[in-house]
């Protein structure tokens, strides 16, 4: 079976970026499934890359190489990491975009090749590495072991007098609001409040109202999001990243 490695950038599909690094990839690799899981990033938005990538990494079967790029500190002396747990891997900056990764996890700074070019480490830095990972190469044996990864977890939602408190940490396309309130210890039907007025009572999905009307329910990924029906409640309701949400 192929090695699978995984890809997610803020380069966007518009330019040469990401063909560039999957032609890497396809030269140095052994024969391997490219799996794109997105390239539309918001440009150096870390945060919204932490979150896509806790979602998606441990979906994924052992020996899964996972390349992130998000790295408006290119060329800069931020370390280049590779990384190994539950039976993956994992190559980076050091920018806290691997903060999901358990505590076990063990990390490798990678050496800068010379001649890479230090606007493009995705493609001369990290994309090799990760062929090399997917060629079976330990990632003890990319660098040198490090104690001290950049570590900037989302914010966790809080307890307040049987209320949870949280916030927006997310806005997919749609422009539906995902929160980081767990959805399993909020009541069906509970009221939910954002930025400090009420929206909606917690309900199961979409279909459950109108056309057009504002709806909270608990989302695939396990927490409380604010949708509106055939639109998008970040432009209704006019809140983005960040605001308050009570539940």
């Amino acid at each position: 079976m192929p090695a699978i490695i995984t890809l997610l950038t803020d380069f966007g599909t518009a330019d040469s970026y990401v063909g560039e690094v999957r032609a890497v990839l396809a030269s140095q690799a052994n024969p391997a499934l490219l799996v794109d899981i997105t390239h539309e990033v918001p440009p150096g938005d870390i945060r919204a890359a932490q979150y896509i990538f806790s979602r998606v990494w441990h979906r994924f079967p052992r020996g899964t190489v996972h390349l992130v790029v998000v790295d408006p500190g290119v060329g800069t002396a931020r370390r280049a990491l590779a990384a190994e747990t539950a039976g993956q891997f994992f190559v980076a900056p050091d920018n806290g975009l691997l903060s999901s990764l358990p505590a076990g996890a063990r990390f490798v700074a990678l050496p800068v090749p010379v001649g890479a070019a230090p606007t493009f480490h995705a493609r001369d830095v990290f994309a090799p590495a990760a062929a090399q990972l997917a060629n079976g190469t330990a990632p003890a044996h990319l660098g040198h072991a490090i104690t001290d990864p950049v570590r900037t977890p989302l914010p966790a939602a809080r307890l307040d007098g049987g209320v949870w408190v949280g916030e927006v940490i997310y806005i997919d396309r749609f422009g539906t609001l995902i929160t980081n309130v767990p959805g399993g210890d909020v009541k069906p039907g509970a009221r939910v409040r954002i930025g400090g007025a009420e929206v909606s009572a917690l309900r199961r999905t979409f279909g459950d109202v109108p056309r057009g009307e504002v709806v909270a329910f608990v989302g695939s990924g396990g927490t409380v999001e604010i949708a509106v029906r055939d639109g998008s409640a970040a432009k209704v309701l006019g809140v983005g990243v960040g605001v308050e949400i009570r539940a």
